[in-house]
């Protein structure tokens, strides 16, 4: 599929720029992508088969208005109103003539008169009532729109076309946020209260201080940050007299520093009213970093999910509402932490970019936008850790069984089901749960692989305590090295559980051949110590090694060496691990690992909510799986090759 793709990109100071830059690394990984980020006047439609359009209120896009009447494609309306675009298309290029027929086409006689009195200076532009829509809905042969209200309101405007909603999509970046509270001089122990983007009326500025005014005399201590330039009917200076010490405006900052003011927040306020359906990137992106946030509660922000954010409502009590929240958020540390921790997870399922991105191609080939992919369904009940000890062949087996019970049930659990048509394929096999694969998750053909020299293969066949009969057969290479034996997308699922930490050279090698052999909507299911977690961290803090397997292996006399660990990831990394060798993760968690009594961790968690850390996946072991969306996006990532 060929796409181009108009839209202005940063460094455009402008979110959909943003945005936009976001979309288009994804698009690129999975269609032939052209961007036009200025006008062309020799752009031919006929070369592509389809042509997007992301159109925004303002004069950054009126070259993607222009080319979107002249070569009518898929329009991306990101607001349900374009009247400061074309003021600006028009009135500020001093042609009032094209104003007063644009208000006329769109709103009728009265409108007409209303813009009439504008000409004569004496009234401003109606850009509320009047959405300056209805020219564009007519030449649009599709559109996509990110919330439901603002899909009601292009319907009432009169477009009938294919129509779908797609979420914004959002950032989930990783900040060292202490390191950004020293750069701002807040101290950990401070509540930090954030505004980002820029500083108009309509995001309740005036409100929100005074609401903080009225906070500081029950918790004197707690901050507040503006990060972005302040409109000029603001009169900002007025609004911050007497808080000199307490309100620090930032002014504008650049996307580093917007990004790591944010993650030093404890709070971010986001709030719109009047609102034309905007969603907010600047929402998305505290959304992302796990801020506790409080919006408005009117157009797009209503649709939110009740558990991710505090909606306040517009009206006479507003003050109150954002008086109570900001206290309850400020003085209720864990219920803060909470929300952040259920934004971020909402984020992560729903809004990734590589989903925005298949549900962009999804709706181009069929008209209908795909919904983002579920974790996989769990195997049913859970298999009895006695099932899997009846298949051990000797009592050293049974001992290691006994050790990672927890780890092998938990495998099985969120490893997804099979049918007779499918194969699956256990890397790093010992046997203990592959015969389950077949004779409790229903796989027709289970097969393993284990290091040893290339092209052998070695055939076992077990029998289970119970007199079930199992046969299996284990290839032998170098995950590392070699090309797997097995032709492209063979497996509907890959299990690759306690390996890939102890891959010596390049582990990127093995996704790539993984994602190879997966059929495309395949599994990879990976398991792996972590790295990060409450364990690791108390040792690091006590002077130890953090490594769940830190040790060297005592050589045996005549005895081939078993891999040590040569490198642990974190959660984080894990994700990126997967995302890079082009597979959208579906599942992450972390949980216990072995079965060995566990030292008293929670003073570490204590001292991670003491200092706003994350406190999510710190469990001893990483379970996480991902659905194959296409090929290798990143061969070498600078996150994991030197």
């Amino acid at each position: 599929m060929k796409i181009a793709f108009f839209s202005p990109m940063p460094p455009a100071r402008s979110g959909i720029a943003d945005y936009s830059q976001a979309l288009v690394d994804e698009l690129a990984q999975l269609t032939q992508l052209t961007v036009f980020d200025r006008a062309t006047p020799r752009f031919d439609p006929q070369q592509f088969d389809h042509v997007i359009y992301q159109i925004g209120n303002n004069a950054d896009h009126a070259f993607v208005y222009q080319e979107a009447l002249r070569s009518p494609g898929t329009v991306v309306l990101h607001e349900a109103n374009l009247h400061h675009l074309i003021a600006e298309m028009t009135i500020k290029a001093g042609d009032w003539d094209a104003y007063l027929q644009a208000v006329e086409y769109d709103a009728g006689p009265a409108a007409l008169a209303y813009a009439q009195r504008v000409r004569a200076l004496e009234c401003g532009p109606d850009y509320e009532g009047v959405p300056m829509l209805r020219r564009l809905l007519e030449r649009s042969r599709a559109l996509i729109v990110h919330s439901h209200w603002v899909a009601e309101q292009v319907r009432k405007a009169g477009f009938q076309g294919p129509l779908a909603v797609v979420p914004h999509g959002a950032w989930v970046p990783s900040v060292d946020r202490m390191a950004w509270r020293e750069r701002l001089g807040v101290r950990p122990e401070t509540p930090l209260i954030g505004i980002f983007g820029f500083l108009k009326p309509y995001k309740r500025i005036a409100e929100s201080l005074r609401a903080f005014r009225r906070l500081l005399r029950v918790n004197p201590q707690v901050r507040l940050i503006l990060a972005g330039e302040a409109h000029p009917d603001l009169h900002l200076d007025q609004l911050l007299r007497g808080l000199e010490a307490q309100v620090r405006p930032l002014g504008y900052v650049t996307p580093e520093e917007f990004t790591g003011s944010m993650a030093a927040c404890d709070i971010v306020l986001n709030l719109r009213y009047p609102t034309v359906g905007e969603t907010s990137g600047t929402l998305m992106r505290a959304l992302g970093l796990g801020k506790a946030v409080i919006v408005s509660e009117v157009g797009a922000f209503a649709e939110l999910p009740d558990d991710i954010c505090l909606k306040a409502p517009v009206g006479p009590d507003e003050e109150d509402v954002l008086f109570e929240f900001l206290d309850l958020l400020v003085s209720r540390p864990a219920l803060r932490r909470r929300l952040g921790e259920a934004a971020r997870a909402w984020v992560e399922r729903e809004c990734s970019w590589t989903q925005t991105a298949r549900r962009y191609l999804a709706f181009l080939e069929t008209g209908e936008a795909t919904a983002a992919p579920s974790s996989p369904p769990p195997a049913g009940a859970q298999v009895a850790i006695d099932y899997i000890k009846g298949w051990a062949r000797d009592e050293e087996a049974r001992r290691y069984i006994a050790t990672h019970e927890t780890r092998l049930t938990r495998t099985l659990e969120i490893t997804p089901r099979g049918t007779a048509q499918d194969r699956v394929l256990e890397m790093g096999a010992y046997l203990q749960l592959t015969p389950a694969l077949k004779t409790r998750l229903g796989y027709g053909e289970v097969r393993g692989c284990y290091y040893g020299p290339k092209g052998r293969v070695d055939r076992y066949s077990l029998l289970s305590d119970s007199g079930e009969r199992f046969e299996c057969e284990v290839d032998l290479f170098d995950a590392e090295r070699d090309v797997f034996p097995y032709p492209d997308e063979y497996f509907a699922t890959v299990l690759c559980c306690e390996l890939i930490e102890h891959l010596e050279r390049d582990p990127m090698h093995m996704m790539a051949e993984i994602n190879r052999i997966l059929r495309l909507g395949g599994h990879l299911v990976l398991t792996t110590p972590n790295i990060v977690s409450a364990r690791a961290i108390a040792a690091i803090l006590q002077g130890f090694h953090p490594g769940f397997f830190p040790a060297y292996l005592r050589p045996a006399e005549g005895a081939p060496s078993d891999a040590r660990h040569s490198r642990e990831y974190a959660p984080r990394e894990i994700r990126n691990l997967l995302q890079d060798a082009g597979f959208e993760v579906v599942r992450l968690e972390t949980g216990e690992f072995r079965e060995h009594p566990q030292p008293e961790l929670l003073w570490v968690r204590d001292l991670l909510e003491r200092y706003g850390l994350d406190t999510e996946l710190r469990g001893d072991g990483i379970y996480a799986v991902g659905v194959k969306h296409g090929p290798v996006r990143r061969r070498y990532p600078d996150w994991l090759y030197d």
